[in-house]
């Protein structure tokens, strides 16, 4: 039997281009069911992949911050979305 490792999965890293974005989006959308915390963790994971530290500077909000607020598990504000 040999030794195989498994990466964790992010989606993050398969979101290259803004069309790869938007049909994640629009994905996100059909799924969530009105669901608060699903559509905020799908604006995190987009965040990731087009760099959390720029986003935070862009924003005024600080990372860790967007970190929490985009986990799924965070209540963000309407005006943390709408600056995201």
């Amino acid at each position: 039997m040999s030794n195989v490792k498994f990466s964790r999965y992010d989606s993050a890293d398969y979101l290259q281009t803004d069309e790869d974005i938007f049909a994640y989006i629009d994905a996100v959308m059909e799924e969530a069911g009105g669901d608060p915390a699903f559509i905020a963790q799908a604006l995190g994971v987009v965040a990731r992949a087009r760099n959390m530290s720029r986003l935070a500077r862009d924003t005024g909000l600080s990372r860790e911050g967007l970190y929490k607020a985009l986990s799924g598990k965070g209540k963000p504000s309407f005006a943390t979305i709408a600056k995201v």
